[in-house]
């Protein structure tokens, strides 16, 4: 398995979090495929569990200010005993924000979106603040929105999950989008329209849920990776490595 890391990422606990993950990465052979998300943010976020400080700024979060975790596969629970809870590729913390990471590589362009929220979804406790999001379960749920190559409900299932978990721990969430750009799908390339429509339907979401307690942030990696300090640096090496391997 370790030939599936970068160098430099803690292989042993990658493994250990994806073995207590839903999604069954390892064992199934997923984590493994070239085509596989899951590989992509855990070896860019991965390489930061052992030096969180190091960690280019995600958009959302505060300038200057030092980062104290982060780590990958990360469940931020619902204000509830039992019944499935939501899990992110990454999570961030620093002393007064708690910053979810939703990373898609082939995903958009490839899987059909179809909206399912339980009746658990409509409990009413996530509070006036998340009346955007609610809103949008709701266009979601009634046909009124729909989006081709968005997972706009994953999106607000993750905002209901981190919502909680910041009011838990005293922190502001802040929730992000970040997504590859990647050049072809199984051998066939990718439109570029598909790029656009995708981005436009990360801006009308974004519009939606402005004003909701759980700030919404979007990226590609390659603009986020763009960002990092490329002169000879174990960062700048580090995203190079994610690069080549993976073609964000």
């Amino acid at each position: 398995m370790h030939e599936d890391f970068l160098p430099g990422v803690p292989a042993a606990h990658i493994l250990a979090r994806l073995a207590k993950a839903g999604g069954d990465e390892i064992d199934s052979g997923k984590f493994a495929n070239p085509e596989s998300s899951a590989a992509l943010a855990c070896n860019t976020f991965g390489w930061f569990v052992d030096r969180p400080d190091e960690l280019p700024p995600l958009p959302g979060m505060k300038p200057h200010v030092a980062t104290s975790l982060v780590d990958v596969e990360y469940c931020p629970r619902f204000p509830w005993r039992g019944g499935r809870h939501p899990w992110l590729d990454a999570i961030v913390e620093t002393g007064d924000q708690l910053v979810g990471v939703e990373s898609k590589r082939f995903e958009p362009y490839r899987d059909s979106k179809k909206p399912n929220f339980s009746t658990a979804y409509s409990r009413p406790v996530w509070g006036m603040e998340m009346k955007p999001y609610e809103a949008m379960r709701d266009a979601l749920t009634s046909g009124q929105q729909t989006f081709d190559f968005l997972d706009a409900a994953q999106l607000v299932k993750h905002a209901f999950g981190l919502v909680t978990d910041g009011r838990r721990k005293g922190k502001a969430p802040v929730l992000v989008y970040l997504f590859a750009e990647p050049a072809s799908l199984k051998g066939s390339p990718i439109p570029e329209a598909s790029f656009g429509r995708h981005r436009e339907e990360i801006q009308r979401f974004a519009a939606a849920v402005r004003e909701a307690e759980v700030s919404f942030q979007s990226i590609s990696y390659r603009e986020w990776l763009a960002t990092w300090p490329f002169s000879p640096s174990p960062v700048g090496d580090h995203a190079r490595a994610v690069i080549e391997r993976f073609h964000p």
